[in-house]
């Protein structure tokens, strides 16, 4: 009896450390999950505000590493370099336009001429540049912190910091974040203890100017890809939402008269006689001129979402869309719209495109330029709209972003450069020049 008991006993006793011992095995075994993430932190470089007013001077020319917007004043052609200035050409002789000199403004993507004052961006201020001389171009006027701080290069990160400057660079480095598999990871792009970073930096797009010219007050003449534009005694700038006046009666000090909500993700300004039409993401807005100080919305075409730069003429309104990283959506088209009834413009007919971008009007003789991204250049008859894909005089291949039809010669911008082609027969388009894009070693 004593025996069984002792059996009994020590058959428990092992059950009990059997137990113990598969409870700490389990326990000390329990699944964990954690995911590592592997950021690019991009630390920001800052340029003061003394240095970035004192960066503005007029340099010898230079090659052009990327073409931005285009400008023709008089003879002389404009081009931007996106975020650093603006090159002056003499053009006189589009078969051989000739480099004369580059304005270093940082931050320069936009530009405007009326007489012999270049009114152009520079990070938050507008800059007055008297060019009479194009040697020797001088600033006369400034309108301080009056362009709002969106950011040209990483989406959600702020350009200004009113204590150390703008945002002009970023240094980069690279952090590792252990996270539960539960939580959420991070953002593609986000501020991670003090810097601004990002996942992937493929996540950001590109974001993607006799004396000079006459004594004549008359503007130049700018490309549909414009975010400015003059007309009568006023300088029309947009920026993502609104259009803002600056009272140029006085040519060298521009001042600020005022600001007009137009809408969401605004992109183009394009002037008619004494009509805006402005191009957004989402729609076409167009404005009644007659009072330049006080211009008013007589009606909005909306279409779907997609990038739409605009011209137009006494009858139709000829508006690009195509899809893209900034842009959202689908559509790769050209749109024909009726503005005979400016209060109610109405679509008449679409076509096709391959990545449609910028586009320009002869009026004189009615030939519409369309560039149509990698698909190149091509050239309409538009006396018929509702058959313009029967009425193609000519095409041209290679990359094509902006163009500016003037006096028989087509000025068109692309990522190798800048072509120059006589089209007084636009069947048979004659290149003239090109000033090629010297990308940077």
């Amino acid at each position: 009896m004593i025996r069984l008991l002792y059996y009994a006993q020590k058959r428990a006793f092992f059950r009990f450390c059997a137990f113990l011992i598969l409870t700490a095995l389990v326990g000390g075994c329990q699944d964990t999950c954690e995911r590592m993430y592997t950021y690019t932190l991009y630390e920001p470089i800052y340029m003061s505000f003394d240095e970035l007013r004192a960066a503005v001077k007029t340099e010898a020319p230079q090659d052009i590493q990327q073409a931005g917007k285009i400008y023709i004043i008089g003879k002389y052609l404009l081009v931007n370099e996106p975020n650093k200035g603006i090159h002056i050409f003499d053009n006189s002789d589009p078969a051989a336009p000739k480099n004369l000199s580059f304005i270093n403004i940082p931050g320069n993507i936009d530009m405007a001429v009326k007489g012999n004052i270049l009114y152009a961006d520079s990070h938050i201020d507008l800059v007055a540049f008297d060019i009479s001389n194009p040697a020797s171009i001088t600033e006369v006027g400034r309108v301080e912190n009056i362009f709002p701080s969106w950011n040209r290069t990483f989406a959600n990160a702020q350009q200004v910091d009113f204590n150390k400057g703008i945002i002009v660079d970023f240094k980069e480095s690279r952090t590792t974040q252990i996270s539960g598999c539960g939580e959420t990871s991070m953002q593609p792009y986000f501020w991670y203890e003090g810097h601004f970073a990002i996942s992937n930096r493929a996540d950001f797009a590109a974001s993607p100017v006799s004396a000079m010219p006459s004594s004549s007050s008359k503007p130049g003449i700018g490309g549909s890809m414009a975010r400015y534009t003059i007309y009568d005694n006023f300088l029309y700038t947009i920026d993502d939402a609104n259009m803002q006046l600056f009272d140029i009666s006085s040519p060298a000090n521009p001042a600020f008269s005022s600001l007009i909500n137009v809408g969401f993700n605004i992109e183009t300004i394009y002037p008619y006689k004494d009509k805006l039409f402005i191009g957004s993401q989402t729609g076409m807005h167009i404005y009644d001129n007659a009072d330049p100080a006080n211009p008013v919305r007589l009606s909005t075409f909306a279409h779907v979402r997609s990038c739409d730069p605009v011209v137009a003429d006494d009858k139709y309104a000829y508006v690009t869309l195509r899809n893209g990283n900034t842009c959202g959506g689908i559509v790769n088209q050209l749109d024909v719209i009726d503005i005979t009834n400016l209060s109610s413009p109405r679509l008449i007919k679409s076509y096709p495109m391959s990545n449609p971008h910028g586009l320009g009007l002869d009026y004189d003789n009615n030939t519409l330029f369309v560039c149509d991204g990698t698909s190149g250049l091509k050239v309409y008859n538009a006396n018929s709209p509702l058959i313009l894909d029967k009425n193609i005089l000519s095409r041209k291949t290679g990359h094509t972003y902006d163009v500016i039809p003037y006096k028989n010669i087509a000025i068109v911008t692309g990522n190798d450069g800048i072509s120059q082609y006589d089209y007084t027969d636009p069947k048979n388009l004659k290149l003239l020049s090109k000033i090629s894009v010297v990308k940077a070693e």
